[in-house]
């Protein structure tokens, strides 16, 4: 399937020019569609005239979330750059492979971090390194030319997006102008969204949730954004109540801490269609705590390399079905099929295959990547479903051994390399296991080399040098060796299955 390539600021400068698109919560900054439009040509002329950034490469953006990531994205898809936002907080070392993988040709860092990515820039070599809050003075620079629109083809990409994998190394997912078009076209035939829809996103904006959840489908459609730095539950009650937003995206976890605030009896949740949620299952107790407020929950299912938004389960269905991830949205294929690749029958378990327009055609500088993970065009996802009678899906295990904790997928395989590098440790599993607040957390198994002394503390430390915070096992044991299975690997659900039983004893 073709797409036209719009610039779609351009055209609701136009259509909407007084609609506010963005703005701050925090500071109350804004862009309407006639000033974002009007910024972003002007900034894509400096890039373009004064640091000769054309069409293809790659601009690394390291900030939370504010309004000059809308700005940026409107740079993209007008120049034809490809627009990488990076987690903030990822370690330095992690920062600096990412950014080495990419090739960037321009990094726009925040204040909070611009000084310790200006000694990453050094290092490798990065031509340029702009404060994000200096971007809208660049696009009113005084020497301006008419910016060149960018002629590219649809599956030239917008973002690289990073992903952890299950080799312990990320890759840089390729998200298409063609994903992109088509993600909004099936999220706007599953959910209202329109010019007159209203959004609090306090998503990550180095997530394809932060991003093409609702942002990207919003800015197709004319719709408004609210932004929040960060989730803070308090605050996010204030903004859906004071923004009178009309859909707002979370995980269970987040759902959770805001019905659990003080805050959440008094506030007005009038203008809520429903809350759109993904990321794992959500309890019936915590449904019904919500549709008891008048809220309904809208469950999914997505993955950065396709989509995301690729199921949905109507909020008619969320307590009935409860557990499903829904049926397929209107412009996605998908297949059941066992380990030889033949489908399966009804009611049986088999690993979810997916295709259509919005399927990555690849990985970034990993051509190999994707023929391992595409099947004659059908993409991979890893995950074992079932299908009911009616159509609804349901995620019966994971194949990848991957685990999610507060919405954040974690995959123990970047651990354990972290781990292993260790002199003093000789083997490491990383297991998830349930937690009350953040759905699961990392558990690190470590035996250790012979003679060998290390503290519970010497460990976190030395995974907190090489790890983002969030990927640092919150439990670790130690013991004398781990499961094994005939074939001499570790048996990670033998272990697994032992670590839940003395979980379950010591409480």
């Amino acid at each position: 399937m073709e797409m036209p390539l719009v610039d779609w600021i351009g055209k609701w400068a136009v259509y909407r020019p007084d609609k506010l698109a963005v703005k701050e919560y925090e500071t109350g900054k804004g862009y309407t569609y006639a000033q974002l439009d009007q910024l972003a040509n002007g900034l894509l002329s400096y890039f373009q005239t004064q640091l000769g950034i054309q069409a293809g490469d790659r601009i690394a953006i390291i900030a939370q979330n504010c309004a000059e990531y809308f700005l940026l994205f409107s740079v993209a898809q007008k120049g034809g750059m490809t627009l990488v936002p990076l987690n903030y907080r990822l370690a330095k070392a992690e920062l600096t492979h990412l950014l080495q993988d990419a090739k960037v040709s321009l990094l726009i860092s925040e204040e909070t971090y611009f000084e310790d990515i200006s000694q990453i820039v050094e290092a490798l070599g990065i031509a340029h390194h702009l404060h994000i809050a200096e971007l809208e003075t660049w696009a009113k620079y005084e020497s301006h030319e008419p910016p060149k629109m960018a002629s590219f083809q649809p599956d030239d990409p917008i973002f690289i997006l990073y992903t952890s994998g299950t080799t312990g190394l990320p890759k840089g997912v390729l998200y298409t102008h063609r994903m992109l078009f088509w993600n909004s076209v099936n999220t706007a035939m599953s959910l209202v969204v329109n010019t007159e829809s209203r959004t609090v996103n306090c998503m990550p904006p180095f997530h394809t949730g932060g991003w093409n959840v609702l942002t990207t489908p919003f800015l197709h459609r004319g719709g408004y954004t609210c932004l929040l730095k960060k989730f803070d539950p308090e605050l996010v009650l204030r903004a859906i109540a004071e923004e009178q937003a009309t859909i707002f995206m979370g995980v269970p976890t987040m759902l959770k801490m805001m019905a659990d605030s003080s805050l959440f009896d008094q506030t007005d949740t009038s203008r809520l269609l429903y809350m759109i949620v993904g990321g794992e299952a959500m309890p019936i107790p915590l449904i019904e705590r919500w549709h008891k407020k008048g809220v309904p929950i809208r469950q999914g299912y997505g993955m950065t390399e396709v989509g995301p938004n690729l199921t949905s389960l109507h909020q008619d269905d969320a307590v009935r079905k409860a557990g499903s991830i829904g049926r397929a949205n209107y412009y996605v294929q998908y297949r059941i099929v066992d380990e030889s690749g033949q489908d399966v029958a009804a009611g049986t378990s088999g690993e979810l295959w997916l295709h259509g327009p919005n399927v990555t055609p690849g990985y970034w500088r990993q051509p190999t990547a994707i023929e391992q993970a595409k099947v004659d065009g059908w993409f991979r996802t890893g995950d074992l479903v079932q299908e009911d009678e009616q159509g609804y899906l349901y995620v019966v295990d994971r194949i990848k051994n991957m685990f999610i904790s507060g919405g954040e997928n974690i995959y123990p395989a970047e651990i354990e390399r972290v781990l292993l590098s260790h002199p003093d440790i000789a083997e490491a599993a990383v297991i998830g296991l349930p937690d009350a607040q953040w759905g699961e957390v990392g558990c690190a198994c470590i035996v250790l080399t012979e003679d060998a002394e290390l503290s519970t503390q010497q460990v976190t430390d030395y995974c907190r040098s090489k790890l983002a915070k969030f990927k640092v096992p919150k439990h670790f044991r130690f013991s004398q060796g781990l499961p094994k299975s005939d074939t001499g690997k570790i048996d990670r659900k033998g272990l697994r299955a032992r670590l839940l039983l003395n979980q379950k004893g010591s409480t």
